[in-house]
């Protein structure tokens, strides 16, 4: 009896000595496993370098958005990408395509008898390989042509047609009133009209400058 109890003793020692022992070996594997992972953020940014572009480096764009100065308002995201790519000492930093993003800064509606139309807008931000970056760069604002010719012109015709019709019908003296009472007609058509307004569509080509210097992560 004693035998038994002793070596039923001696077989569960023996077992617990070995679950231990197993124990102890998958904790080493999972510790050794643990220490040879590497975090995949810490090595993307083993992969990459920063690049500084320098302030006043051009950056030129095709709009996405569409603006206009009789329907864009302030503050409305202006969308447009690059059409080159910017280069630092001869490697590409910024592919063609880029996408950059700004926002209208000020609109004014053509006048109906002074005051050209205007739209103003700027870039902010950009977003390459993933990132986005914060930039700085120099104001864009198109303003629309001037209309004076041709208001002259309507003036012009308004008077020419009613000093046709006053001679006609009244003689030199109704020429005269008739021109008068023309050009009056034509000034209120002027007056009636608003001048050309400042359109810009997706495609259209514009170039503006980075005022800051701006660091991007590139490709080791």
């Amino acid at each position: 009896m004693k035998l038994f109890n002793v070596l039923a003793i001696a077989a569960l020692s023996a077992a617990c000595g070995s679950g231990a022992a197993a124990d102890h070996a998958a904790a080493g594997v999972t510790a050794s496993d643990s220490a040879a992972v590497v975090p995949a953020s810490d090595t993307r940014k083993a992969d990459l370098r920063e690049v500084t572009i320098p302030a006043g480096t051009t950056l030129r764009l095709t709009l996405q958005s569409a603006i206009a100065s009789d329907s864009s308002h302030v503050e409305d995201t202006v969308r447009a990408e690059l059409r080159q790519p910017v280069a630092v000492d001869g490697q590409q930093v910024l592919p063609a395509g880029t996408e950059v993003v700004g926002t209208v800064t000020d609109v004014k509606r053509s006048g109906r008898v002074k005051g050209l139309a205007r739209v103003a807008y700027r870039f902010n931000s950009l977003r390459a390989a993933g990132e986005r970056y914060d930039i700085r760069t120099s104001p864009l604002a198109h303003q629309a042509a001037a209309t004076k010719g041709q208001d002259a012109k309507k003036i012009g015709i308004g008077a020419g047609a009613g000093a046709a019709l006053g001679a006609l019908f009244g003689g030199g003296s109704g020429a005269a009133k008739g021109a008068a009472i023309g050009g009056a007609g034509g000034t209120g058509v002027v007056l009636a009209t608003r001048g050309k307004e400042v359109h810009l569509g997706p495609g259209a080509a514009v170039t503006t400058k980075l005022t800051a210097p701006l660091v991007v992560r590139v490709p080791a």
